[in-house]
């Protein structure tokens, strides 16, 4: 078959790594963008890359877990979360609880670490997000194609990163 002929068609492994694979993705998209229904977004966006790929099903897991990470970043990075975590912060102010203060701010902390996160650098990021959802070491150095060795270190730095990040930017507020 001729790549144009292929170019069409869908993957006959889809719906079976769909099924496998979707919760996973949409895990790894909700630890990045705190919101379910933007994840279930980014995992639509990305099986549909995964659809028209030549990625071998059994390369499938580490695959779409990085484009999910990649693709939640991305989507933090370009601020189209902005608006919404503002409206979600103000309709939070509006409801009168015991405990509103404390959930304004939560919201505050998960967003300026969702900010500091968008800083690091893409590896380091997409190595951090996907060990702390749950992939294994050994996944995770499939998947970003490291070494298992260096998995840890990578992490270990994103997470020093990190914290400085956010230091950095709450000593400057």
């Amino acid at each position: 078959m001729s790549a144009s002929a292929t170019r069409g068609a869908v993957r006959p492994d889809l719906e079976a790594v769909f099924r496998q694979e979707y919760a996973r993705v949409v895990g790894v998209a909700a630890r990045v963008l705190g919101s379910r229904d933007q994840a279930e977004d980014v995992a639509q966006e990305v099986f549909l890359s995964f659809g028209r790929s030549a990625v071998p099903a059994g390369e499938a897991g580490g695959w779409l877990s990085v484009a999910a990470a990649h693709t939640a970043l991305n989507l933090l990075r370009s601020g189209r979360r902005r608006s919404a975590r503002e409206e979600t912060v103000a309709s939070t102010a509006d409801v009168t609880t015991p405990d509103v203060a404390d959930t304004v701010l939560t919201l505050e902390d998960r967003s300026r670490v969702r900010a500091a996160l968008a800083r690091l650098p893409a590896k380091q990021a997409t190595a951090l997000v996907l060990r702390h959802s749950g992939l294994s070491y050994a996944e995770v150095a499939t998947a970003l194609d490291l070494s298992p060795g260096s998995v840890g270190t990578t992490v270990r730095r994103a997470e020093s990163a990190l914290r400085k990040e956010l230091n950095r930017h709450a000593s400057s507020d």
